[in-house]
């Protein structure tokens, strides 16, 4: 095309949040209930558009997360997934949406606000296997989270953002278990996650809370990356044929 017959394209953009707890041993999903058109009624992932062109993409996502949940964001990991695009993903008009993903400990149930009539934590695993229909594209948008998530734990500390503020190398190693949906060898996991340096540190106090013996309770530490990583057995199976 000729540069004097091209216009810029005009497209709406947007932000999603794809923020996952580990509660009632499970890994959950938060999502609202939307209160308008398009899809009005369905479940989707909390998110909107920018309120201007001047409002920075983090500072959008910290906006909406506040605004559609009234989770606190100083116990939230917050991280850019990936950006969705494709032609006809909104009925509206073109929309590029860029996905945050966010870790958090389980909290009480969000508060559902600006165009949401409800804020609900759902089961991952109702989602990715289509129990639980999505708006948009969604459901994609999930699996792509989920997947990030699983991976995450093999070579970070992010998982320890599901925990508590204190809490024992069982309860850690059962976020573990949650997230990867198989069983980890105790001994194994102890050795391998204490002896990175950094990454737990003891608060040099115990708890029977579990029950049995007194275990030792941990915050964590320093450390962002995991030296060796702790590797998942087998490949979680995710949606076939995705594309942005």
């Amino acid at each position: 095309m000729a540069e004097s017959g091209w216009r810029i394209p005009e497209v709406a953009i947007a932000v999603d949040l794809a923020v996952l707890t580990v509660r009632e041993d499970a890994l959950q999903i938060l999502l609202v209930e939307r209160g308008i058109e398009p899809w009005q009624g369905f479940l989707a992932l909390p998110g909107g558009f920018l309120e201007d062109n001047r409002e920075d993409l983090d500072a959008a996502a910290e906006r909406e997360l506040a605004e559609e949940t009234g989770l606190d964001l100083r116990r939230v990991h917050l991280e850019q997934l990936r950006t969705y695009g494709s032609p006809d993903r909104d009925p509206r008009r073109r929309v590029v949406t860029v996905c945050y993903l966010a870790f958090m400990p389980d909290l009480p149930a969000p508060e559902a606000g600006g165009d949401a009539r409800a804020a609900v934590w759902t089961p991952v695993d109702s989602v990715l296997d289509g129990r639980a229909e999505l708006a948009f594209d969604h459901r994609r948008i999930v699996a792509d989270a989920v997947e990030r998530a699983r991976s995450k734990l093999e070579y970070t500390t992010l998982a320890t953002r599901f925990c508590p503020p204190e809490f024992t190398v069982t309860e850690l190693r059962r976020v573990y278990e949650i997230v990867w949906g198989e069983t980890l060898d105790q001994r194994n996991f102890h050795r391998k996650i204490t002896g990175t340096e950094g990454a737990l540190i003891s608060t040099g106090a115990q708890t029977t809370r579990q029950g049995g013996r007194p275990a030792t309770l941990y915050r964590c530490g320093p450390a962002t990356i995991l030296h060796p990583a702790i590797l998942r057995t087998a490949t979680q199976p995710t949606l076939q044929g995705h594309h942005a």
